[in-house]
């Protein structure tokens, strides 16, 4: 559809910083950018008609933050700024072929479950954006860092648009975004979803972003999109360090990888863009053609390729499980969460998701469980349903590409089932069964695989999202089905060149012994192109199985994965789960929960009832500092080494701060002070707007049992020395993530040693080098939240 726009263009020529643009002609710190449509049209208009002039094909329209949070106070609605914005564009475009794009930005808010804004607000956030930038040629969504609030704004904008759209997120030099989102998740999310070209801006600089891109390349057949910063800004001068010919040198470096956008983000000129188009215009750019992504799915911070044998844990499925019915009735999603943790830290690879029973609301649970489980951890899911409207109920809650269990080969199934799949970017399991029940001969079910793959590809579902499940029956009763089973699967896998799932307990039902049947019935599919086993990996063997099938098929490179599993193994007939080595939290659940175990798989309900088991034996203050303070301490080095993410330290912390509040109630009830380790003020600066790195901060801190005074965003200087002075704090920490916005800092830490000189303050935010932090007077600088804890228990204690 992209391509459309510009039919004959060798490279699509985006515009540049638009913000630093401003900033550079004089905008007031503090000021709202998207104001200036209405207030000053003409700035705009002359700031755009610069990058009109040196042949952009695309102009964004000045509405990057125009939603109504972050213009809550703006005076102006969002139909208003945004109706303005797409007229100035276009005022810069006249006489010109240029198109103009509806910009949107981040709501400025974060996302449950890191905050408390969720998905459908977020979504209707995005649609009130998209409805009122109708005037637009294309829709550009940017500078993301969550992959849910971007899944937020692409169906906003495919729902209630059919312009093109085009979506840019903002990764690290890690190859991750803030909230942990991995480019791979990126790409594939994104694409399933309908996005028209995918790729990055903003954060780094052209050759800082090469690395993520030539990655993003690997995951996605859609166009590539690149528009870096002008590298770093200078934090005294506020001047971008990258020139337009070094700009233009690294940026023509990612023809190679063929990509056909670029543009500039913060701090790019018009002079940048030019010289950039110059040599693109004479570099080679290849066709991205014919390009073999891989089978996979993927949470936001996880991906599980489907390159070998990947076991799909049964165990979330109350079908003759009277204590998960139980949990279901009394929506005691605690035992679901443990019952997921079982199973990852046993060896699933994949959750599949069954919340189907009489007298409960199937779709709210549906709801409710998913969002739990990708609440605390990055294990993909396979959401199991028969009806289709909680199957797209939990396709919209997830946050990245799952598989759809299932569609089968009846008319009925294939219609409403396989449009989810498309809309939603999904996998889909097909069972080889139609209106006639399952056949007994492989022939036919492989007939019905058939079918079904003519028909997703039909509606444009890759082959490789496409697997065959061709049934197990029971063998007591069907004992020639295992072998038409075995058949269909290896036809399946050879024939079709399908992934292959089954679900192999059912093989063995009624038989003695039933664990030496089902094992071996395993092993046996394994050796037939069995690619998705769902079992449970609970029992020792199951998951041994599919682990030595790995090892002897030579998945398993040097046996490296085998020998962490079982290096520790006291017999033979030691757990299937995995060595302590082989998980950063605990390998399994203890006998009896304990705390730092409940918090490190965000089990906040059960953590808030031991906690109270333990006030009835143990200190309170004991119970903080030796146990809830080392768990968080054992979280935050998790966090620090990558072995978790964002979403779930918050998680941890959340735990935490259930523990808290049963401490603080009981102390209370006993006419005991509260526990507090001391008070810390935290504010955005004077002119920043910006304040979620703020909110993480103040989260981690409060659940390490500080009292934290948050004053909030664009603070007055004399506010933070004023509440600094009148509570006797020992510490306060300042954020900004403007350069225009670090006067205002530097202002702030001078009143306040003024008014507090034992006082300390630690800064943080993107723009800020530990360098500048030292030049501009502050104590400590913290590069994200857990830093900050640090300092804090440095300096409070």
């Amino acid at each position: 559809m992209l391509s459309s726009l510009f039919p004959h263009r060798k490279f699509i020529r985006l515009d540049g910083g638009m913000g630093s643009m401003l900033q550079k002609g004089g905008m007031p710190v503090g000021a709202l950018p998207e104001v200036y449509n209405i207030t000053e049209p003409e700035r705009i208009i002359a700031a755009q008609k610069q990058f009109v002039a040196v042949g952009s094909d695309i102009i964004y329209a000045n509405t990057f933050g125009a939603n109504r949070h972050k213009m809550a106070k703006s005076g102006y609605s969002v139909q208003e700024l945004i109706s303005a914005g797409i007229a100035c564009a276009r005022k810069a475009c006249a006489g010109t072929d240029t198109k103009v794009a509806l910009d949107i930005g981040p709501i400025g808010q974060l996302l449950e479950p890191l905050g408390t804004l969720t998905f459908e607000e977020a979504y209707d956030i995005f649609r009130e954006e998209v409805l009122a930038g109708q005037d637009a040629d294309l829709i550009v969504i940017e500078t993301m860092t969550d992959l849910y609030e971007t899944k937020a704004a692409l169906l906003a904008a495919k729902e209630n648009s059919d312009k093109p759209v085009i979506c840019t997120m903002t990764f690290e030099p890690n190859l991750r975004t803030f909230t942990g989102c991995t480019v791979a998740s990126a790409a594939m999310t994104l694409e399933g979803l309908g996005a028209d070209a995918v790729g990055v801006n903003c954060s780094l600089g052209p050759d800082e972003l090469f690395p993520i891109v030539e990655e993003m390349a690997k995951w996605t057949t859609l166009p590539l999109v690149v528009k870096p910063n002008a590298g770093l800004p200078d934090p005294v001068t506020g001047e971008y360090l990258v020139d337009p010919a070094e700009f233009a040198q690294a940026v023509v470096k990612f023809a190679q990888l063929g990509v056909t956008v670029y543009g500039g983000c913060c701090g790019t000129t018009p002079e940048h863009i030019k010289a950039a188009y110059d040599l693109l215009e004479e570099a080679e750019i290849p066709r991205r053609e014919n390009i073999e992504i891989p089978a996979a799915v993927c949470s936001a911070s996880e991906v599980v390729l489907i390159d070998q044998p990947r076991i799909i844990g049964e165990r979330i499925n109350p079908t003759g499980k009277k204590r998960f019915k139980a949990a279901l009735q009394a929506n005691d999603m605690d035992y679901i969460l443990d019952q997921a943790v079982q199973q990852v830290d046993a060896g699933a690879d994949l959750l599949d998701v069954n919340v189907g029973m009489p007298g409960i609301d199937e779709k709210g649970m549906m709801i409710r469980t998913v969002k739990a489980l990708q609440s605390i951890g990055g294990t993909p899911l396979q959401l199991d349903s028969t009806i289709p409207a909680v199957m797209e109920a939990a396709l919209r809650v997830y946050n990245g590409k799952p598989i759809v269990n299932s569609v089968n080969g009846e008319e009925a199934s294939l219609q409403n089932i396989l449009p989810l799949v498309k809309k939603y970017g999904a996998a889909v399991v097909g069972l080889t069964l139609d209106e006639n029940g399952i056949p007994k001969k492989a022939a036919d079910r492989f007939a019905i695989a058939k079918r079904i793959l003519d028909r997703a590809t039909a509606l444009g579902i890759p082959k490789r999202d496409v697997y065959i499940d061709c049934l197990t029956l029971t063998a007591s009763a069907e004992q020639d089905g295992a072998r038409e089973t075995l058949e269909a699967l290896h036809r399946v896998k050879t024939e079709l060149g399908l992934k292959t799932v089954l679900g192999v307990s059912n093989i063995s039902f009624g038989l003695p012994n039933r664990e030496a049947v089902t094992r071996t019935f395993l092993t046996m599919a394994l050796e037939n192109g069995l690619d998705l086993p769902i079992i449970n990996p609970n029992i020792a063997s199951m998951a041994e199985a599919v682990r030595a099938f790995r090892l002897l098929r030579g998945f398993d490179v040097n046996c490296a994965a085998f020998v962490e599993a079982y290096a520790n193994m006291p017999t033979a007939t030691a757990a299937a789960t995995p060595a302590a080595a082989a998980k950063p939290a605990a390998e399994k659940a203890p006998e009896t929960l304990d705390l730092p175990y409940a918090m490190s798989h965000g089990l906040k309900n059960e953590g808030a009832k031991i906690t109270a088991q333990l006030l009835e034996t143990t200190d309170a203050m004991e119970v903080v500092n030796e146990i809830l303070i080392p768990a968080l301490d054992s979280a935050g080095k998790l966090f620090e080494q990558g072995k978790i993410f964002l979403p779930q330290l918050i998680q941890t912390a959340s735990v935490a701060q259930a523990a808290f509040e049963v401490i603080k109630t009981t102390l209370i009830e006993r006419n005991a002070a509260p526990v507090s380790r001391g008070e810390i003020v935290l504010a955005t600066v004077k002119g920043d707007i910006h304040d979620i790195g703020k909110n993480i901060v103040r989260v981690l801190l409060e659940n390490y049992g500080y009292t934290v005074l948050d004053l909030g965003r664009d603070v007055p200087c004399q506010l933070v020395a004023d509440t600094a002075k009148e509570h006797g704090v020992k510490l306060v920490g300042l954020s900004a993530l403007m350069t225009t916005t670090l006067g205002a800092m530097e202002e702030t830490i001078q009143l306040v040693k003024q008014s507090c000189p034992d006082c300390k303050i630690v800064v943080g935010g993107a723009v800020l080098t530990a360098d500048y932090a030292e030049k501009i007077g502050a104590d400590f600088y913290a590069k994200d939240a857990m830093e900050t804890v640090a300092v804090a228990k440095e300096v409070v204690g």
